[in-house]
This record gives structure tokens, C-alpha cells and sequence, in this order.
């Protein structure tokens, strides 16, 4: 009889797969397991060396993992360390988790942890309550491994749609959505490294109940080669060792009451924002001209209650850069609101039903808190600034209707629930916002509030757009609402500034304006750093006012700072900063000019610039720039004059003179509150 040596079993083994398997379920896959429950052994793997690891310093590897799940109280870097093992154990580059939850009655698949490679950090891969990407259980693969609780192996994803290429299902396309980009398989790079999706290896997660609990996902093989069935046997062998541990029923428990506490505090939010029954009735009286609530009337007679309703645009001047809120409600500012989804023609184009969209602008109103400054009015007039700079400052030109309604929603949403505080008062006084969100916080906040909204039935005016639709007007909001955040823009402000001037500076090298704006429209990204500057342009807006709207404004903002810097100084025991204190007002007009100077000027010289039509936004900064800075000379002179008659009095007292006491301070008193100063309030 021929000899038998190692490389003959080898061969014979790597020949039948199924042999193997079966000879390694019954004669060692037991004591293998005993081994990962049993040892204590502190082993160093050397990921470079995958293929020459015996099956103990595998075992003792798997146990360092499950140690590790229970010792570590954070459950997401536990989760996110399982996930770094189990890439170097499948030998797979990339690996993604996705849970599964049921929420308003709909089963659903939500990322939690995202492109989990071996150098990736968990900042890079867990994915924030406001970025997660959801999508039902019938899109995709992992939707559907998620539905059929069965593996799904694509050794080629190039052959996605023929059914002999694809093991277990015959699947015909995988949707993926990666950090706001959205792509399908294919063989372009997916990211700016050049990485490319060449086989997927998809698996079922089941508590012991055998219920769906989430959906793991393997991307390419390292060494190239599709996933085959003895990683498929690894997986399965480590899944239900594992059982997910860091998915038991404890976790997994409290996350379903994370989940539930999420869905009751939308509702109790939804229950005081959402436009009521009787409210809606100050805009579609269908009860008095009807005899019949709303959602028992046809969208004819909707609309033809609105053409009596609605303020006539050219009365409200809502396509006016000069447009001035004071002489209207706040009623009147919702329906000037509505107004401009017409005026853009996109509530017949989307088919947006008109119940819907005057019960989101009115709820969004409502949304607002009544603070100094950032209330609706301050909503109102940043989202009429965006329409004005699409319609009369001819930007629109660049971007579809889609995309236009995307930016006018996210005008209005913006800075809905403000505190009054900003996001340093957040994390100074352990705000539960500034732990939820850990940048951006209010912005994150204004633009989960939005969606919180958009997501009801009742208010959702996105409900008759396409998948593709919705996730591109989505994307624009999360992009429009975050650039509102000034300290990131501080933090990227020579960049900011520099691709936007290169942008402008380009435009004017086309000889025809058609030929630019047809190279604009292919160019995404161009846009969006257009479209990011708007929002910057219309959260500044108020300071590009008429001085006599611009005066009054600017004591709004003042006195909203002012109440902070109260809350600072008592709450907090903190000295606030100059800009902050009530103590130093008599600097506003000083401030405004350095306001003016360091980020103002640059967006309204370039978009005028690249716009003649946004040119007043310019001649208007500049003027109230020579309004605060007269203020600021006069505040400086009697400065001088106090400075002077102080030092007067000094050189007579020490002429044996008496002062009267207090007299400084009156004098300084006197001017602060002189009433013919333009500071005063009308």
C-alpha cells in the first residue's frame, strides 16, 4: 500500500470539501470549542502570517474575543473589536454589521457598525443615530439574508444576475449606501483608495429563539480568491459558538428599549409640534367652505382654498433680498413659507400633497422655540434667503428642482429646537445633545428634527419621490444643515474660502454663461460646496439687510448672546467671553465690525462675484459695516471724553480738589442709555 504522508491528505482533503467537514464536526470541532472556553493562554497572533496559525493559537484568539466582549462595558468597541477578528479570521479586507429592528411596525435593517477594515478606528466605522442608512427588509442581499435567515455567498459580483454564479440565492443586485455616497457593484473604485467590491460573503445573526438579529457581511478575500464553503463552515462554526454574544438577549434587549424609547419620544415630540386638526384651519378652512376636514377632500379643493389663502409673492416680496419679516405673523410667514415650494413648481412636479405640505411648514413653525433670535422668524427668513438666491440671484440655473426643494427645506429646517445656547454651552453644561452628537451638535440635532418630522406620513412632502429621489434630497439636507455649523466653518476656513473663489474664479474663463452653467450641473461636488456656501450666505443674511432691519436684528442676536453669557456666569461660574457679557454692550457696534470683516465680506464679495444679481447682499454689508463703524467711533470718543474728564478730576484732587463721588459712573450711565442712541430698540 502506497504511503500516506501529509501532503497526500492534503491534497485528498482539499479535494472533498465535504469530507472535511464532516470528519472536523465529528472528531475535532468539539474539543476545538472546548479549547476556546477553556484556555487562559495570552497569545500574540501575527496577522501577517494567517495561513501558518495552528488551530490553538486560533482558539485561543476566538477566546481573546469573547473575553474581551465581557469584560468591555462599551459594547460598540466590543462589537467593533469582534469585527476586526472575525476579518482577519475570514481573511476577509472589509466587513460590515447591520441590525435588524422593527420600528412604527416595519421591519428594518439599520447600519451600525460601517467598513470595518484592519486599520479602521471605531470614530471612522460606528455609524450616529442621524447617519445610520435604513432600508427595508426587501433591498439588497443583507435584506434578504435578513428575511430568509440563510447565508448568501457571491463569489463574483460582476456575475450579480446570473443565477449560476451566485450560491444559495438567486439574488439580482446589492445595494449598499457608504458615508452619504450611494453605489452599486461594479467595477470602478467605490472610494478615493481605489477599493472595489469583488465577492461578498453575507450571513444571518439569530438569538436563540432563532429571531433575525442582524446581518454580518464580508467583502473580498484577501488573497483575491472567492469565499468558499469551508469559510462559509468558519463562519457558521463561529457564529454559533459566539451566538453573537455581544447580541444576547440582555444587549439585545436594551437595545430594543433604546429603540422604543426613541419611537415614545418622537411621539410625544410629534404629539406638540405636529400641525392639529383645528390649527390647519387657519390656512385650509376646508370646514367652513367645505363642511369636511382635509383628508376628505380632493386635492382640486385643496388648492383652490390655498389660491385664496396663500399672500400673494410679489405683495410678501419673498423674492426680494431686502425682504423684511416684522410686518408680517408668524401665521403669514408659514404661508409665505408654502408659497415658495409653489414659486420653485415643485409641489405639481413631486406630486406633493397639499394637506401635507401646510401641516410641515405650520409644524415646522411650531418646531421653534420661542427664544430671542433663533425662532421661526430666524428659520423663516434663512429658508426665504436661499429661495431668493436660487430665483433672483440665479443660482437655480445649477441644480434641478429636486435639488432646489432639497435646499429651500433645509433654509427652513435649520435651526429648528434651538436652545438659545450654542454648542460650547452644550458641552460645558453636560448637555445630553453634546453626548449624543459628538461635533455639530445643534446642527446634527436641527437636522434629526427635520428628518424626526419628514418621517410622519401626515408631513412627509418627500412621500412620492423614488428611492433614488428621497436619498439624494436627503443627502443634500445632511450636507446644507451641518455647513450652517460657523465652527466648522472657522475650522476649514482658508479651504472653504479657497475652493469656493476657485470656483468662481473658473466661471469667469467661459465665454458662454450656457456652456459654464452646463459644466456646473455635471459637477456634484462643485455644487455642493456652492450649496454649503449658500447656507452660510443665508444664516449670515440678516447683516446684508437694510441698516434699519439690520440694527434691530443685531440687538436680537446680541441680547440671545447675552442671556448665554447669564447662564454662564451663574450656572456655570464662568466669566463669559467679551462678545457674551451684558457688561461689555457698548462693544456690540465694535464687534459687528470685526463680524463684518473676518466672515462676512469674503461670501458676499464672491457670490457677488460670481452673481451680479446678489450684488445688494454686498452694497448693503458694506453699508451697515459704515453704520457700525460711525458707532463704534462715536462710542470711542466719548470713551476719550470720559477717559479726559477722568483724568482732569484726578489732577484736581490732587490739587486738593473734591470729586463728587459717583460721577464717573453717571456720566457712563448717561451714555449707555442715552435715549437718542441707535442701539436703543424701536
Amino acid at each position: 500500500m502506497a504511503a500516506v504522508n501529509q501532503d497526500v491528505v492534503e491534497k485528498f482533503l482539499d479535494s472533498n470539501p465535504a469530507f472535511a467537514k464532516e470528519y472536523y464536526d465529528s472528531h475535532f470541532r468539539a474539543q476545538v470549542i472546548s479549547n476556546m472556553l477553556s484556555t487562559s493562554k495570552n497569545t500574540n497572533v501575527d496577522t501577517t502570517n494567517y495561513h501558518n496559525l495552528s488551530s490553538t493559537e486560533e482558539s485561543e484568539m476566538v477566546f481573546d474575543m469573547v473575553r474581551d466582549l465581557q469584560e468591555n462595558l462599551q459594547m460598540e468597541k466590543a462589537m467593533f473589536n469582534l469585527m476586526r477578528h472575525l476579518c482577519f479570521v475570514m481573511r476577509a479586507d472589509r466587513m460590515s454589521l447591520f441590525m435588524y429592528r422593527q420600528r412604527n411596525g416595519t421591519a428594518e435593517l439599520a447600519t451600525r457598525i460601517f467598513n470595518v477594515s484592519k486599520d479602521a478606528t471605531l470614530e471612522d466605522c460606528l455609524v450616529p443615530p442621524d447617519s445610520e442608512i435604513v432600508y427595508p427588509l426587501d433591498t439588497g442581499i443583507v435584506g434578504h439574508v435578513a428575511s430568509v435567515k440563510k447565508m448568501v455567498n457571491v463569489p463574483d459580483v460582476t456575475q450579480v444576475g446570473k443565477p449560476s454564479k451566485i450560491k444559495n440565492e438567486t439574488f439580482l443586485e446589492l445595494y449598499v449606501y457608504c458615508n452619504w455616497v450611494q453605489f452599486y457593484y461594479r467595477k470602478e473604485p467605490l472610494d478615493v483608495t481605489g477599493w472595489t467590491i469583488k465577492n461578498v460573503l453575507s450571513m444571518p445573526i439569530v438569538n436563540k429563539k432563532e429571531e433575525i438579529v442582524g446581518v454580518a457581511t464580508f467583502y473580498n478575500r484577501k488573497d483575491g480568491k472567492p469565499f468558499d464553503e469551508m469559510d462559509e463552515t468558519l463562519m457558521e462554526s463561529l457564529t454559533q459558538f459566539l451566538g453573537w454574544s455581544v447580541l444576547n438577549p440582555d444587549t439585545y434587549e436594551k437595545m430594543n428599549k433604546l429603540e422604543n424609547r426613541k419611537d415614545i419620544f418622537q411621539d410625544m415630540v410629534l404629539y406638540h409640534v405636529k400641525c392639529r386638526k383645528d390649527e390647519i384651519q387657519n390656512i385650509l378652512n376646508t370646514r367652513e367652505v367645505y363642511g369636511k376636514e382635509p383628508d376628505e377632500c380632493d386635492e382640486e379643493e385643496l388648492e383652490a382654498i390655498l389660491a385664496e389663502t396663500l399672500i400673494d409673492s410679489e405683495q410678501s416680496e419673498i423674492f426680494e433680498f431686502h425682504f423684511c419679516d416684522f410686518e408680517h405673523s408668524e401665521m403669514d410667514l408659514v404661508k409665505c413659507g408654502i408659497s415658495m415650494y409653489y414659486e420653485l413648481g415643485v409641489v405639481d412636479k413631486f406630486h406633493i400633497p397639499r394637506e401635507a405640505l401646510v401641516r410641515f411648514v405650520y409644524s415646522l413653525s411650531k418646531g421653534y422655540r420661542r427664544i430671542t433670535y433663533h425662532n421661526w422668524r430666524h428659520g423663516f427668513n434663512v429658508g426665504q434667503t436661499m429661495f431668493t438666491l436660487l430665483m433672483t440671484g440665479d443660482l437655480k440655473r445649477y441644480y434641478t428642482d429636486l435639488e432646489a426643494m432639497a435646499m429651500l427645506t433645509a433654509g427652513l429646517c435649520h435651526d429648528i429646537d434651538h436652545r438659545g445656547t450654542n454648542n460650547l454651552y452644550q458641552m460645558k453644561s453636560g448637555n445630553p445633545l453634546a453626548k449624543l452628537h459628538g461635533s455639530s451638535i445643534l446642527e446634527r440635532h436641527h437636522l434629526e428634527f427635520g428628518k424626526t418630522l419628514l418621517r410622519d406620513d401626515a408631513l412627509n412632502i418627500y412621500q412620492n419621490l423614488n428611492r433614488r429621489q428621497h436619498e439624494l434630497v436627503i443627502h443634500l439636507m445632511d450636507i446644507a444643515i451641518i455647513a450652517t455649523d460657523l465652527a466648522l466653518y472657522f475650522k476649514t476656513l482658508l479651504g472653504c474660502q479657497a475652493m469656493f473663489q476657485k470656483i468662481v474664479d473658473q466661471s469667469k474663463t467661459y465665454e458662454s454663461w450656457d456652456d459654464w452653467t452646463k459644466y456646473m450641473m455635471l459637477e456634484t461636488t462643485r455644487k455642493e460646496i456652492v450649496m454649503a456656501m449658500m447656507m452660510t450666505a443665508c444664516d449670515l443674511s440678516a447683516i446684508a439687510k437694510p441698516w434699519e432691519i439690520q440694527s434691530k436684528v443685531a440687538l436680537s442676536v446680541a441680547a440671545e448672546f447675552w442671556e448665554q453669557g447669564d447662564l454662564e456666569r451663574t450656572v456655570l461660574e464662568q466669566q463669559p467671553i467679551p462678545m457674551m457679557d451684558r457688561n461689555k454692550a457698548a462693544d456690540l457696534p465694535k464687534l459687528q465690525c470685526g463680524f463684518i470683516d473676518f466672515v462676512c465680506a469674503f461670501v458676499y464679495k464672491e457670490f457677488s462675484r460670481f452673481h451680479v444679481e446678489i450684488t445688494p447682499m454686498l452694497e448693503r454689508l458694506l453699508n451697515n459695516r459704515k453704520e457700525w463703524n460711525a458707532l463704534k467711533e462715536e462710542h470711542e470718543a466719548k470713551l476719550a471724553m470720559l477717559e479726559e474728564a477722568k483724568k482732569a478730576k484726578e489732577e484736581a484732587a490732587s490739587a486738593n480738589s473734591v470729586a463728587q463721588p459717583g460721577e464717573n459712573f453717571q456720566n457712563y450711565y448717561n451714555y449707555s442709555c442715552d435715549p437718542k442712541s441707535k442701539l436703543q430698540p424701536k
